[in-house]
């Protein structure tokens, strides 16, 4: 999926800091000073897990904090549910969150400040504005994401570029779900960057959910009425591969396709190296995880936390991954399965 200017964060410092918590004796969980709770906004989710995988990693260096995981099921009132459960059982000091409504949950998250909880945000910026990684919360510890409208610019400019000469130039936009403001910014960011070149025709919008399966079965749908693609635009590589099954079902040959997916997926960059897919979007979960509970750490030792850390800085590939990056790069796997 589930498919980002802001103060920079030093790979290498995290890097070094990694290397040297690692010499130190760790110490059982079951003595753990501190307590914290990752709100996924699906654990079903292989985005979420691999995020998840960081956050147990470094815990496990560090130490004295136990973690836990709370699913969300991709439902934005669950999720605000839970931060108020949490705020009420006084078992946590720490929450790390992957906002399924990233607007709607800023008010539970203030009370749970307010109770002396540390809070992360992770995946994307909570608040009225997706624009800015800057707290829009008072006393938010740090916000380890992406400007999402960065990030479906580069893929619109991508579209743009490959349908110049083509008349008409047939896209399938690719959502999770437009409910969620950040695919919705996503989404207008796209269109709005379409709108002035009247060649680009998005023939079928299809709400995946972030699930192969219900993306192909929309993908289907649309080729039904329109055969004749020229682009697919994911904003997550899950949703790439069920509409990828779906296109060769239909006897198109997505190699001769622009295609772009989102999260830089072990499967995508697979896809990519084979030539089947043209590029995807970089997101780093596992580094993710790592940053958000290493800014938990800093804060519980009463350090200075960098509250800005953009996650598009903070892996080793620019954010539009292609083949040729790819080759640069020939040890990257990616972090997550799909």
């Amino acid at each position: 999926m589930n498919c980002h200017a802001s103060l920079r964060v030093s790979f290498s410092a995290l890097a070094i800091g990694l290397a040297v918590s690692a010499l130190a004796p760790s110490t059982s969980l079951a003595a753990a000073k501190h307590h914290v709770a990752f709100l996924a906004s699906s654990s079903e989710n292989g985005f979420n897990q691999a995020i998840w995988e960081g956050i147990k990693k470094r815990a496990a260096e560090l130490g004295d904090i136990e973690v836990e995981i709370f699913n969300g099921e991709f439902n934005a009132e669950k999720q605000n549910n839970q931060v108020e459960d949490l705020v009420a059982s006084k078992k946590f000091d720490g929450i790390i969150l992957e906002p399924n409504d990233s607007v709607g949950i800023a008010n539970a998250l203030k009370d749970a400040i307010a109770a002396n909880i540390k809070v992360v945000v992770t995946l994307f910026p909570v608040g009225p504005k997706l624009d800015t990684l800057e707290p829009q919360i008072p006393g938010l510890t740090a916000t380890v994401a992406s400007n999402p409208a960065i990030g479906a610019k580069v893929v619109a400019d991508e579209v743009v570029k490959y349908c110049e000469g083509k008349n008409p130039c047939n896209v399938i936009a690719i959502v999770g779900q437009k409910i969620y403001p950040f695919d919705n910014l996503r989404y207008q960011t796209e269109v709005e960057t379409f709108k002035s070149h009247p060649n680009i025709r998005v023939v079928g919008t299809v709400e995946g959910g972030y699930d192969p399966d219900k993306t192909m079965t929309g993908v289907q749908d649309v080729l039904q009425g329109h055969k004749d693609i020229h682009a697919m635009i994911a904003m997550g590589d899950q949703m790439m591969v069920g509409a990828e099954l779906a296109a060769k079902d239909a006897g198109l040959d997505v190699s001769k396709m622009l295609v772009i997916g989102g999260g830089a997926s072990e499967i995508g960059i697979k896809a990519i190296r084979d030539g089947r897919w043209t590029a995807t979007i970089a997101f780093f979960p596992v580094t993710m995880g790592e940053y958000s509970i290493q800014a938990l750490a800093e804060a519980f030792a009463g350090k200075k936390v960098n509250p800005v850390i953009d996650s598009d800085k903070i892996g080793p590939l620019p954010a539009l991954v292609t083949k040729t990056e790819l080759n640069a790069h020939p040890d990257f796997k990616g972090e997550w399965a799909q």
